[in-house]
């Protein structure tokens, strides 16, 4: 279960120092260290969650807040999975940019439950620029934001000013979206139909698919339109964007996300008594005669009630007991999507808005990340790049010659700055790819096997691999668990359930 490192490009990237399992050669019977007997185990309130992802974090959260003694292992040497932060010299650095909406009801919850609400608060409005470098100087701003009207009328204002498509093309997408809002997201023909098509067939030009659909359909779901399930890629403009008016305003970390995911994480388990293990590799999973699991790290064997697998796809298959799933090879089809983050420092204020979208250029979402990371001189950018396929393995000095003067045609202030640093970070297997069918391959939280239950983003949870998605997961998972173990649901757990 232990995943790469994104590569960082230039010097060292040391990641924190976590907490090393126990000594080996014992077998632990809880998640407390207490040294209960077999049949305090067998009392049906046990558990191991396997991995310290969202996913992970949130199971084993939701079943210690439940009654259920959890211990909660994870191979890396810190929490978070892929959403997580390193040292740079002075600079700490998140390994790519994250959002979230509104909307994302579950992670809310999660940002609550461990206390982290105030460090990544949301816009009051939505509000996103957008620089299209194709139109003159001084007419290259156009700006996406709601009005405080009810759907669809919140963006009407906003979408008829828009000054990247033309009267005519304002009008089709008008006509799309109210399409779009009437589509059935239970309708499995939907995951079998790709995104691009669908709107094509609606009137909508490249150009609209470039200004519009794709710049949000490409950072929330990490694909182009025509690569995207229309199913995924419904459920993200039906509940983003035409659910309610609030539901798309952006909200995002101030701090670094190992504050959030690494730091106050792991207090909020500790607090609920949870056993933290990092650095620490399963190496199967399997099941005992009296009807509990076998958890295997090296020199060490974890016995427990239930178990929770919140690894990614791949991991999930290989600790998989045989019978658990009735297709487990649909977990190897789930293809995967890859996420470029490029990083520059410069010697002064280059940017004065906290973020904004671009057109017209290969950059597609810059963000200012200079408090965030301690800088306390200059200015840090984070370029987030998604569905970057075509760039995930180009040389840093290729990446460098192509961005830095994109960033001088986006930003006046960047053209006479000198670059203090310039960096990238790659997740090679950032997301799960969005890709028409993938729905019939992802799994729900219950398996075949009674007391084990999967978590991750790329879980049936609805919607594409986002955080939101990752905490859903945990969710589900944790409420199967407890439903076979017999312990009550905690209502703080399904609190973003009424929200939604």
């Amino acid at each position: 279960m232990r995943r790469r490192v994104p590569d960082c490009d230039g010097p060292p990237c040391p990641v924190p120092q976590g907490r090393r399992a126990g000594g080996g050669g014992r077998t632990m019977t809880d998640g407390t260290g207490s040294g209960r007997t077999q049949d305090d185990i067998t009392s049906g309130r046990s558990a191991v969650v396997v991995g310290g992802g969202l996913a992970g974090i949130t199971a084993a959260l939701a079943l210690a807040d439940a009654g259920v003694r959890v211990t909660l292992l994870e191979g890396r040497p810190r929490l978070g999975g892929l959403a997580f932060s390193f040292q740079r010299g002075e600079l700490t650095v998140d390994n790519g940019q994250h959002v979230y909406l509104r909307c994302c009801t579950a992670y809310r919850w999660f940002l609550d439950r461990i206390e982290g609400t105030a460090l990544a608060p949301l816009q009051d409005r939505l509000d996103v620029p957008v620089l299209d470098l194709d139109k003159p100087q001084g007419r290259r701003l156009g700006r996406l934001r709601r009005d405080p009207l009810p759907v669809p009328l919140h963006l009407g204002r906003s979408l008829a000013a828009y000054p990247h498509l033309s009267l005519a093309e304002r009008a089709r997408v008008g006509r799309a979206a109210l399409a779009l809002k009437g589509l059935d997201l239970a309708d499995p023909s939907l995951d079998a139909q790709d995104f691009g098509s669908w709107l094509a067939a609606h009137g909508q030009s490249a150009r609209a698919v470039e200004a519009l659909w794709d710049l949000v359909g490409v950072a929330t779901l990490n694909a182009v339109a025509g690569d995207a399930s229309l199913g995924l890629a419904a459920m993200v403009f039906k509940t983003g964007l035409l659910s309610d008016p609030g539901a798309a305003d952006i909200g995002w970390a101030h701090v670094p996300l190992g504050e959030l995911h690494d730091r106050l994480a792991r207090k909020a388990l500790d607090s609920a008594g949870v056993r933290t293990e990092v650095r620490t590799r399963v190496t199967s999973v399997s099941t005992n005669e009296n009807g509990t699991w076998s958890v295997q790290v090296p020199g060490e064997t974890l016995t427990a009630d239930a178990v929770v697998l919140a690894a990614a796809q791949r991991e999930a298959h290989d600790l998989l007991p045989a019978g658990a799933l009735d297709a487990p090879e649909n977990l190897l089809e789930i293809g995967t999507a890859p996420i470029l983050n490029v990083h520059v420092v410069y010697d002064r204020q280059v940017l004065t808005k906290p973020f904004f979208a671009a057109l017209g250029t290969p950059v597609q979402w810059v963000f200012d990340r200079t408090h965030a990371s301690g800088l306390r001189a200059g200015q840090y950018l984070a370029l987030s790049q998604s569905a970057a396929q075509d760039e995930i393995d180009t040389p840093v000095a290729d990446l460098r010659e192509r961005y830095l003067p994109e960033l001088e045609r986006l930003l006046p202030g960047a053209r006479g700055a000198g670059v203090l640093d310039f960096f990238v970070t790659r997740e090679r297997t950032a997301t799960f790819a969005p890709t028409p069918g993938v729905g019939r391959l992802r799994p729900g939280a219950r398996t075949r096997a009674p007391g084990l239950y999967l978590a991750g983003a790329w879980t049936a949870t609805g919607w594409p691999a986002t955080m939101e998605s990752a905490v859903r997961s945990g969710v589900l998972a944790a409420d199967a668990a407890l439903n076979t173990l017999g312990r009550p649901r905690p209502r703080r757990l399904f609190e973003f359930e009424e929200a939604a």
